[in-house]
């Protein structure tokens, strides 16, 4: 895979995206048929790290079909080993060329670590981890949850590529390209940042 497979994925998630935003869902690749195609074996598109939040879900929100997103969801799309071992796996064995970091307006997560808020057990280092996009936003105007949310997606793209040696040496060979994106719960507008 190379840069124009990640380009076309791209181009792929933006037109669904816009489907999606503008009422015209095609809901693809989901009938009987395909369904019994992808139980052979998936080639992905594209691999997605998004929020847990029930509002956002990927294959919705870019109109796509069975087999077409590999997605691994966590709260605050936060990074751990789960999640980076299950991205490793879309990178290195299911050759998806795109890595979409894909954060949301309104994330709880994100609304607790502005407020300095915690939670009980690993609710509490969900928070912890967000918490340096809120700090390092702090004085920015404007919405700061937005904010916020905006600068941990961010981050996010860069942790996933420093935390592991595969995303990393995938970006170095341009095997993967890796992209920030933002869900508006309202318009339903993803904004490639």
């Amino acid at each position: 895979m190379n840069r124009d497979a990640a380009a076309d994925s791209l181009d792929m998630l933006r037109e669904g995206n816009r489907r999606f935003r503008d009422g015209g869902s095609q809901n693809p690749r989901r009938d009987p048929g395909h369904r019994r195609a992808v139980a052979e074996g998936q080639s992905p598109q594209a691999a997605v790290l998004a929020c847990s939040d029930s509002r956002v879900p990927p294959e919705v929100v870019f109109d796509q079909g069975l087999g077409d997103l590999f997605i691994v969801r966590t709260a605050g799309h936060v990074v751990d080993r789960a999640a980076l071992g299950s991205l490793e796996y879309a990178v290195d064995h299911l050759h998806v060329p795109l890595l979409i970091v894909l954060g949301h307006s309104g994330c709880g997560a994100v609304t607790a670590a502005v407020a300095g808020q915690g939670g009980p057990g690993n609710v509490d280092w969900i928070v912890g981890t967000i918490r340096p996009a809120a700090l390092a936003t702090g004085t920015v105007g404007g919405d700061a949850v937005e904010n916020a949310a905006r600068e941990h997606v961010r981050r996010t793209q860069v942790e996933v590529v420093r935390q592991s040696a595969c995303l990393r040496e995938a970006v170095e060979r341009q095997r993967l390209t890796v992209v920030g994106a933002f869900y508006d719960l309202s318009s339903g507008l993803v904004d490639m940042l």
